[in-house]
């Protein structure tokens, strides 16, 4: 009883790893060799020749702004389905769900006051 539960599974597995053997192997054989040089193994870039770094510096700031934009789309992720079931629980659970909420939105109000005042969203520098 207990191989006929894990027979496909076990088949399954087998046919994954016969299959990524023989796909490698296929390339061993039928794979071409290239002769290599300098040439072929520099970067190519639209035909010009690599002349600074791939990627360019990014200031510091586009991550602060990038991590604060995360920050408060979280707190509408939060927010949305408890503004969904708000009358629902409010009949329940009293007014705790409304302080709870308010208590969430004071900690992020409080952390965006802290990031305006160190200039976080100040551009200008």
């Amino acid at each position: 009883m207990l191989t006929e539960q894990y027979l496909p599974l076990a088949l399954h597995i087998l046919v994954g790893v016969g299959l990524a053997a023989a796909i490698f192997v296929a390339s061993l054989l039928l794979g071409r060799v290239g002769k290599r040089t300098p040439a072929k193994d520099m970067a190519y870039e639209c035909g010009m020749p690599v002349g600074e770094a791939a990627t360019p510096r990014f200031s510091v700031k586009f991550y602060l702004v990038a991590m604060l934009f995360i920050l408060f789309d979280i707190e509408v992720v939060f927010m949305y389905p408890w503004a969904v079931v708000y009358r629902d629980f409010l009949a329940q659970h009293g007014s705790i769900i409304f302080w709870s909420m308010t208590g969430f939105i004071t900690v992020l109000t409080i952390g965006y006051v802290y990031a305006i005042k160190k200039g976080a969203l100040d551009w200008r520098n």
